[in-house]
C-alpha cells in the first residue's frame, strides 16, 4: 500500500478570509461547517487546507499553486483575480502569447496563472 495526500495545507494568519479568496478563485465552496474565526477551512473537492498559525509568512514559498483559466483567457483570469484582491508580484508574459503572471493571495503567498487551453492550442498551431 502507499499513501495519498489528503490535503495541502497552508498556514496562514486568517484560515476563513484565505480560505474564502481561494473558494472564490477556485469557484469552489468552503466546508459547510466553516465560519469566521475558525482555526481551519476546507475548500471541499480541492484538498485545500487553510490553518490559523502565530507566524507571519517570511519567505518565497517552497510550493505554489500553477492555476489554468477554465472557460477564459489567462489575461481576463489575472483581471478577475486581482478584482479579488490578489497582488501583481511578476509579468512573465512574452509578446508572442506564451509566459505567465506571477501573483500573491492576501497573505503574500505567491502563485501563477498560465495561459488557458485554447490559447495553448493557438499557439501551438499557430
Amino acid at each position: 500500500m502507499t499513501s495519498a495526500i489528503r490535503h495541502v495545507t497552508v498556514d496562514c494568519s486568517d484560515a476563513y478570509a484565505l480560505g474564502s479568496f481561494w473558494s472564490e478563485v477556485l469557484g469552489r465552496p468552503l466546508h459547510e461547517d466553516d465560519k469566521p474565526g475558525d482555526e481551519e477551512a476546507l475548500i471541499e473537492g480541492a484538498g485545500l487546507l487553510f490553518v490559523t498559525v502565530p507566524e507571519p509568512k517570511a519567505v518565497k514559498n517552497r510550493v505554489h499553486f500553477d492555476l489554468q483559466p477554465q472557460g477564459r483567457t489567462r489575461d481576463e483570469e489575472v483581471e478577475r483575480l486581482l478584482a479579488l484582491g490578489a497582488t501583481l508580484v511578476d509579468d512573465r508574459r512574452r509578446p508572442d502569447g506564451t509566459g505567465w503572471v506571477v501573483l500573491a493571495d492576501l497573505e503574500g503567498n505567491e502563485f501563477c496563472v498560465e495561459r488557458g487551453e485554447a490559447e495553448r492550442t493557438a499557439t501551438a498551431s499557430g
